[in-house]
């Protein structure tokens, strides 16, 4: 299955992570919601399978990821003992800790304690000595960011995690962790956040602009915007699907308004030869202002799909202006 030549690396693109010497592929693995249950392990084993074939060395998960919470962590964690143990150094493995896990005052936020033991948790879930990338999930108020920033410091120098990052966090806040970590002789190395065709936040707080600035990597994640950006809802909403399910989608967010401009934009993608999904993909990586794409899959062949965005991720004046015409941005 796996080429001791390494010949899967020529299948996917690779650059570097902000001012690091970190190189991250241009489509990564996300864990969420696709590798708990009821979904079959002998599936999500398929998936990592095909995804680290093709050159998808970034594989992101998350305390909560499941469902249930943890779940996403202990099936990956298998996942390594019976495959990809023997090529952990060709890995690139993610967790976060933010958001509500256990009960009672030291399971949510960002606090040393939460943070610390849910990091314990997440390496014993998975059966690693350490992670590549440790992120504080969102910002939390109630916390100072220096006690916060503080532990992911210490999370280093204690060797739990290679480097540090944070998500869903907006410009100011994103200064404000990049300094303090920087009085620590860390380096902050990467931001998550949400952006797609349909949600451009992102562009009205000058986001990327303020990575590249600060020389922190980029990674984005519901670039198809929970599925709405493919063809899976334009013949109505399919049996089963996130938005029948209200499962991280609504139902009443697949609108005819929505559909009428999907359908434009698939349009305009079989005129450029790709899937809806593959452009909405290549589109986040135009002009390589974000660093990676981070897609979830249901299958291996859908793990093949998103990394064949990469065919074509050029756009040219005439299709960005038809985009946004489109859209009405």
């Amino acid at each position: 299955m796996y080429q001791a030549d390494g010949t899967r690396y020529e299948k996917m693109e690779y650059a570097y992570c902000g001012h690091s010497g970190l190189k991250m592929p241009r489509v990564a693995l996300g864990f969420w919601n696709n590798f708990g249950y009821p979904q079959s392990y002998e599936t999500m084993r398929g998936i990592v399978r095909r995804a680290f074939d093709l050159g998808v060395t970034h594989m992101d998960l998350a305390n909560n990821y499941g469902p249930p919470a943890g779940a996403a962590e202990e099936n990956f964690g298998r996942i390594l003992k019976e495959d990809l143990g023997p090529y952990r150094d060709e890995l690139i493995i993610s967790s976060k800790a933010g958001y509500s896990m256990w009960p009672g005052p030291y399971g949510d936020g960002g606090s040393r304690k939460y943070l610390m033991a849910s990091l314990d948790q997440s390496l014993l879930r998975m059966g690693l000595d350490y992670v590549d990338i440790f992120y504080h999930h969102r910002v939390d108020r109630e916390t100072p960011l220096e006690e916060t920033m503080q532990t992911l410091a210490d999370i280093v120098r204690q060797g739990k995690a290679l480097y540090v990052g944070i998500s869903n966090y907006r410009s100011e806040d994103m200064r404000r962790a990049y300094a303090i970590l920087k009085e620590m002789h860390v380096p902050l190395l990467i931001n998550q956040v949400n952006y797609s065709m349909l949600d451009r936040w992102v562009e009205r707080d000058g986001l990327l602009d303020t990575c590249a600035e600060l020389g922190v990597g980029s990674i984005i994640f519901s670039p198809l915007q929970q599925g709405l950006l493919t063809d899976r809802y334009l013949k109505g909403i399919p049996q089963g699907s996130r938005a029948d399910q209200n499962r991280t989608m609504r139902r009443d967010s697949v609108t005819p308004e929505v559909v009428a401009k999907v359908e434009k934009l698939n349009a305009l993608a079989a005129r450029r030869g790709q899937t809806m999904a593959a452009m909405a993909l290549a589109w986040v990586l135009r002009g390589n202002k974000a660093g990676t794409v981070l897609c979830g899959a249901s299958s291996p062949e859908q793990m093949e799909a998103n990394v064949a965005c990469l065919r074509n991720r050029t756009f040219t004046e005439e299709e960005l202006k038809q985009i946004d015409e489109i859209l009405g941005s």
